[in-house]
């Protein structure tokens, strides 16, 4: 075969895989750990006044998703803990507090409880194979540092190609000037980007559904609204890693010289898998 005629081949079999549907499915196994290396970093910068103050924070830990049971369907019963935190927190007026959850130091105010939820079950959940949370029960009161995006993302119904959109709505309660608590509808829209060595990449933005006229309520907004990327793993079925991050402002929540400056990101990278020692009544039990 000539150099043209392999370099035709090789076109007409990238074409060919390119336009080739995949199915995106969990592939879930009892007993296995799924943990996550979680980094989180925040910046608000409030100004008042002509006077701007900022907070930053940084948090470090491990997320762990263990799957208890699977059952015929492929629906699979997990549970989630932390393994371990470093939170730092930097302000314009007070400067850094380094916290390490297995240190000997006591915990910043706030943050009491973290240690002694480590390695504990926080939440159970009924996952099913498209990603579909069916049930969700709350075990412990999760800490700070055990808050962010699920392992799990929605996946589509049928197998799907390179470019194909689906849509997810979400609401999402915020708390409204005076207390009052507020529903804001969103909308999650995921696309398929690519499949590159068995890996798809599916980039994730955010849009607003309910109108929001407040800046207020838009301040308190400002932490719920994420776009990025997941890298999912087709084969083993399951996510492997996830970039999200923000950078707003609004202007006027507290005046008409006020604004807030919310700047984040949350990174999500797949540490190795190991096996997990359950029970086997708990295998069992959804």
């Amino acid at each position: 075969m000539n150099l043209r005629a392999a370099m035709l081949a090789l076109c007409a079999f990238t074409a060919t895989a390119a336009d080739d549907a995949v199915e995106l499915r969990y592939r879930l196994r009892p007993g296995e750990s799924l943990p996550m290396r979680v980094a989180h970093r925040a910046l608000t910068e409030t100004t008042m006044n002509g006077t701007t103050q900022s907070v930053e924070t940084m948090t470090d830990s491990t997320k762990t998703w263990t799957v208890v049971a699977v059952d015929a369907e492929g629906r699979a019963t997990i549970e989630q803990s932390v393994a371990d935190v470093v939170m730092t927190s930097r302000t314009s007026d007070r400067g850094e507090i380094r916290w390490d959850a297995a240190g000997d130091a006591d915990p910043p105010p706030g943050y009491e409880g973290v240690r002694a939820s480590l390695g504990r079950p926080l939440v159970r959940m009924v996952v099913a194979a498209d990603g579909r949370v069916l049930e969700r029960r709350e075990l412990l009161p999760c800490p700070p540092s055990a808050t962010g995006d699920l392992v799990v993302v929605p996946l589509p119904e049928e197998p799907v190609r390179v470019g194909h959109e689906w849509t997810v709505p979400q609401e999402v309660v915020v708390e409204a000037p005076g207390g009052a608590r507020k529903a804001v509808r969103t909308r999650i829209r995921y696309r398929l980007e690519g499949v590159a060595d068995g890996i798809a990449t599916i980039a994730v933005d955010t849009t607003v559904l309910t109108p929001v006229d407040e800046p207020q309520l838009e301040a308190r907004l400002l932490e719920r609204i994420w776009n990025g990327r997941i890298r999912f793993d087709v084969a083993a079925g399951r996510v492997v890693g996830r970039a999200t991050s923000i950078d707003r402002r609004v202007v006027g929540f507290g005046g008409p010289q006020s604004s807030v400056r919310y700047k984040a990101s949350l990174e999500e990278t797949a540490a190795p898998a190991a096996a997990t020692n359950i029970p086997h009544d708990r295998r069992d039990t959804p």
